[in-house]
């Protein structure tokens, strides 16, 4: 029996119809952008296995970083003492966020960052007496799967099941060409007649809207109308942070810098399961009081984890080195010729492109579903062909890893444009 036909007596799939798939690829083996399966077949990695990987599977330097943390101290519990590791993580962090992140909350993935940063915005505003009870979102976001993350994310098949057990979320327009003035109007009108306690919001591009993209002009006059008017703002940059947009983050292309951010995926180079909500200091200094129930009673088995702390330092380090910021404009470069390129052919309705990103929407009478027949075909058809790549309904997308070739990107664009040409749109 392979391994594939042994997954399928045990394991159940994130986002997987099991009716529908049923066998996977079995990959025993990364290096570089490439994964290898249980039969030797090689694939390219276009999407940084869902954005984690910004230096390649099986890192040299992060691994060994691991190896010695875990022959040190592999873990110790954040509640009630503290560790080098950590103390020198906040360091870093403090030298590449935005100058207003002051404090980090620990977790394990991106959803429990965002429910750290939509209880802390509540919990704020209860400890000084207010009742604040509403979120606001763009419509279309996914911000994870936990149940506050769930609440403020906009994409119906991921939460239609759960609808009469989710927190209060008004969802406004994306600001995206032409929407402008509606995505303002109704941030205003969503202020005025409910008691908001933030916005929360995918800076300049959402994800697994199908990589929708606006300019950050935009953004920074939705904050500045949360600012005046006490609402918190919350960046979700676990897909955008640590360079993919072009810069560290995303939010460092605004002049109004969020209240809290969310970060995870690249944060250990993808390796350990690691997040951090980041506040201002003004917040954290909300949750300082004689009362002792005014702390934020949130907390994970593994918080601030030592190996993971580990591992982020030497991602961290990795991306600083001037060679990543190189590897991102080559990239980018790359992306905006093939984008010259395909966005003549006649299946092709829109593209776009911003740091390592690259997003293209198929010419489709009717709007696709996430997970549409449509999107199946294609992602199909680029898994037979060695490269990794899952389409949101009819836009496909590439988010590679730094260090891929040049060879590697050519590769990907030819069986993008191949898949247009041989399936029926």
């Amino acid at each position: 029996m392979t391994l594939s036909e042994k997954d399928a007596l045990y394991n159940w799939h994130p986002y997987t119809q099991h009716k529908i798939f049923s066998h996977f690829p079995a990959i025993v083996k990364g290096n570089d952008e490439f994964l290898w399966d249980e039969n030797g077949k090689q694939y390219i990695d276009a999407i940084a296995s869902w954005w984690v990987n910004p230096f390649g599977h099986s890192n040299a330097f992060i691994a060994e970083a691991i190896y010695k943390q875990l022959t040190t101290l592999e873990h110790v519990l954040f509640g009630g003492f503290t560790h080098n590791v950590v103390v020198e993580l906040a360091e870093k962090l403090i030298e590449i966020l935005p100058a207003n992140q002051r404090k980090f909350f620990y977790s394990d993935n991106g959803s429990t960052a965002v429910e750290v940063a939509i209880k802390a915005s509540f919990q704020y505003h209860y400890n000084k007496g207010i009742k604040k009870n509403t979120i606001i979102a763009f419509e279309d976001a996914f911000h994870g799967d936990t149940f506050g993350a769930m609440a403020v994310s906009g994409i119906g098949l991921f939460t239609e099941a759960f609808q009469d057990a989710l927190i209060n979320v008004i969802r406004i327009p994306v600001p995206t060409k032409g929407n402008e003035e509606s995505s303002k109007v109704a941030l205003q009108k969503a202020i005025a007649e409910n008691e908001v306690a933030a916005f929360i919001f995918e800076p300049l591009v959402l994800g697994a809207a199908g990589m929708v993209m606006y300019e950050a002009s935009e953004l920074d006059a939705l904050i500045a109308i949360c600012k005046q008017n006490a609402v918190f703002t919350i960046a979700d940059e676990v897909m955008t942070g640590f360079g993919k947009t072009g810069k560290l983050f995303a939010s460092n292309y605004l002049k109004n810098l969020p209240d809290m951010m969310c970060l995870s995926k690249a944060l250990t180079g993808g390796t350990i399961p690691m997040a951090i909500t980041t506040f201002t200091q003004a917040i954290f200094d909300g949750f300082v009081s004689d009362n002792k129930s005014h702390a934020l009673f949130h907390g994970h088995t593994f918080t601030a984890n030592p190996t993971g702390c580990a591992a982020a330092l030497a991602s961290i380090e990795l991306l600083k080195n001037p060679t990543t910021l190189e590897n991102i404009h080559r990239i980018q470069a790359s992306h905006l010729q093939f984008e010259k390129h395909i966005q003549q052919h006649s299946k092709v309705k829109t593209t776009r492109v911003l740091g390592v990103i690259f997003a293209l929407e198929i010419q489709v009478s009717e709007k696709q579903d996430y997970y549409s027949d449509l999107r199946n075909q294609f992602y199909n058809y680029f898994i037979n062909k060695g490269v990794i790549l899952r389409p949101v309904g009819n836009t496909i997308y590439i988010l590679p890893s730094y260090i891929i070739s040049n060879e590697s990107l050519q590769q990907i664009y030819s069986t993008i444009e191949q898949a247009i040409n041989e399936i029926s749109c």
